[in-house]
C-alpha cells in the first residue's frame, strides 16, 4: 500500500475544445500515456494523490467524464483544488454528485485531514504574486487559514503521524511559517509548467530547513508517471 501523487492533468473529455498540445509536444497523446503509466504502476490498495488542475469544465456536471476516467483507474484518489479547477463546489455538493453517478475512489481533500496508513494528508490550494486574483491579499489569508484548519484536523486525527501536506501552487515564505510548525515531512505541490528547475531549487530552499522535502508534481514535469511519495 502505497502513497503516489500527480497534478495537472487538465482532462477535457466533457469540454472538447480545450487540447492540451498546444502548449507543447509533451501533451501529446498524455491521457493515454498517463493511463498507461497508471496502470502499470498503482495498485487498488495504493493511493493518488492529485494536486490540482484536475478537469477544464466550468461546472461540475461538465466534468462528469474526467471523474468517470479517474474513477476508472486503479487506487484511491484524493483531489485538491487547482486554480483550472472553475467547477469545485461545496464539498457536500461534490460528494452528491460522486455518489449519484456511483464514483467510489474519490475523496475531496478539503478544510480536513485525511488518513492513509502511518500519514496523514493535509492542505489548500494556496495562490501566487504572479498570478492575478481580487482582493489578493484577501485571497491569501483565507488560504492560510485553510491550511491551518486542515492541519489542525490532521492533530486532532494524531498528533504524532507524519503529516504530508499538499498545495497547488508551490511554497512561498508565507505559508511556509504556518506549516513549518506541524509535523510535515513531505510538501506535494503543482502549478509549474515550465523553468522547472528554478520552481524546484526555490522550494527546496524554503523548506528544507525545517526536515520538509519538497515534490513538484505537474503532469508534464513527471512525464505523466505518477510518482510515489511513500
Amino acid at each position: 500500500m502505497s502513497i503516489y501523487a500527480i497534478s495537472d492533468l487538465h482532462l477535457s473529455f466533457g469540454v472538447k475544445d480545450k487540447p492540451m498540445d498546444v502548449f507543447g509536444n509533451q501533451w501529446e497523446n498524455y491521457e493515454e500515456r498517463l493511463k498507461e503509466n497508471w496502470i502499470r504502476t498503482i495498485h487498488d490498495d495504493d493511493t493518488v494523490i492529485i494536486a490540482g488542475d484536475i478537469s477544464w469544465a466550468m461546472y461540475l456536471e461538465e466534468s462528469l467524464e474526467d471523474f468517470k476516467w479517474i474513477d476508472a483507474l486503479p487506487g484511491k484518489k484524493i483531489i485538491l483544488k487547482g486554480n483550472h479547477d472553475y467547477w469545485w463546489e461545496t464539498v457536500t455538493k461534490m460528494n452528491r454528485f460522486l455518489a449519484q453517478n456511483e464514483i467510489q475512489s474519490i475523496t475531496f481533500l478539503y478544510n480536513n485531514a485525511i488518513e492513509v496508513e502511518d500519514k496523514i494528508i493535509c492542505g489548500t490550494r494556496y495562490w501566487s504574486e504572479d498570478e492575478e486574483a481580487d482582493n489578493l491579499e484577501k485571497v491569501f489569508h483565507r488560504e492560510i487559514e485553510r491550511a491551518k484548519i486542515s492541519l489542525n484536523a490532521a492533530k486532532q486525527i494524531d498528533e504524532q503521524k507524519e503529516i504530508i501536506f499538499v498545495t497547488h501552487y508551490p511554497p512561498d515564505g508565507r505559508i511556509v511559517e504556518v506549516v513549518k510548525d506541524y509535523l510535515v515531512t513531505t510538501w506535494i505541490y503543482g502549478h509549474i509548467h515550465s523553468k522547472y528547475e528554478d520552481s524546484t531549487k526555490e522550494s527546496d530552499v524554503l523548506v528544507a530547513p525545517y526536515g520538509i522535502k519538497a515534490q513538484l508534481t505537474s503532469g508534464d514535469y513527471l512525464a505523466f508517471m505518477p510518482i510515489k511519495i511513500r
